[in-house]
């Protein structure tokens, strides 16, 4: 029972004080949170929170919850009917769980200054997103779909991959260089390969099959094929394209 009355006056001084969680919890409490995290649930969420389709962990908001109390009960009880079970954790060290979530959901970004208006017309022209992204953040089969990067990201994420491509690559698109014998150089999105070829889809989005007997050299990058805003788009335009972005979420 004591434990209890804790961990609910702790969650009304999270909610009470703008859901941040240094207003009910130590930060102690916030890096156990962080250790419990880690260890058992980016088994399946991963550790940015944002693995499982259509659930961004870390972005502050929540579909299934609408406060901190009944996100404890979806740790403890999972969701029947999901993939997500029950959970063997004490009630401190849920609410311990959440603290550490609220303390990186929503943080960091620039998007609190942006213009989603002002963005739009950056994603539009001057930033040439659309050219990669398509209209709207629709995407192509060389570059991810941006149409529900707000409801799977968080503003710091996007922010981050605007101004650092090639800090956290999608695994899904990873470039490939290909040399041919005959001197031939082929760059594109690695679909698949095995011991003997490599499938991509070059920057035409022609699906290409290549026999690596066929090749003087093949390497997977370790850099993304965008190109980083920094001397491209200022600071004010980088918030705005966050502020855009972070607006997709997908069709209701």
């Amino acid at each position: 029972m004591r434990r209890a009355i804790w961990l609910t006056g702790a969650l009304l001084a999270l909610c009470e004080g703008g859901a941040t969680a240094q207003h009910g919890y130590t930060q102690a409490q916030v890096d156990n949170g962080g250790r419990l995290y880690q260890a058992s649930c980016a088994t399946c969420h991963g550790p940015k929170g944002d693995t499982v389709r259509g659930v961004a962990l870390m972005s502050g908001k929540f579909s299934r919850a609408s406060s901190d109390e009944e996100l404890v009960k979806i740790i403890l009880g999972g969701i029947p009917g999901t993939a997500m079970p029950p959970n063997t954790y004490t009630e401190s060290e849920a609410g311990m769980i959440v603290a550490y979530l609220r303390s990186v959901g929503g943080a960091g970004g620039l998007a609190t200054t942006g213009d989603p208006a002002r963005g739009k017309a950056a994603f539009d022209g001057r930033g040439r997103c659309q050219s990669c992204h398509g209209a709207g953040g629709g995407g192509s089969r060389t570059a991810p779909s941006l149409a529900d990067v707000g409801a799977v990201r968080t503003p710091a994420e996007i922010e981050r991959s605007i101004v650092d491509p090639s800090a956290d690559l999608h695994p899904d698109f990873r470039s490939v260089r290909a040399l041919t014998r005959s001197g031939e150089t082929i760059t594109g999105r690695l679909l698949n390969q095995d011991s003997f070829s490599i499938q991509l889809l070059d920057s035409n989005e022609r699906l290409r099959g290549l026999q690596k007997s066929d090749l003087r050299e093949s390497a997977i990058l370790s850099t993304s094929p965008m190109p980083a805003a920094k001397g491209t788009l200022s600071p004010a335009e980088v918030a705005d394209l966050v502020a855009y972005l972070s607006t997709l979420r997908g069709q209701p």
